[in-house]
């Protein structure tokens, strides 16, 4: 998925520091002119791969880089 592929990308850069704060669906989903449920599949994927972290009512939070994930 593009969404998911960019931000892991972010992450993987050092753009997003792990603890960092992802914007919110809404606010992602308006810049990428798509639908939130096309945004909740990509930080889906995201979780799914341990790179952010999805907290009901505060938001959605990087846990590592890739770089990390893949160096355990």
């Amino acid at each position: 998925m593009i969404i998911a592929g960019h931000i892991a990308g972010q992450i993987e850069r050092g753009e997003r520091a792990v603890g960092s704060r992802l914007p919110s669906e809404l606010e992602l989903s308006n810049m990428w002119q798509v639908a939130r449920m096309t945004v909740r599949r990509a930080i889906r994927e995201l979780t799914e791969r341990g790179l952010v972290r999805a907290v009901h009512g505060k938001g959605t939070f990087v846990t590592e880089s890739r770089g990390e994930a893949s160096g355990r």
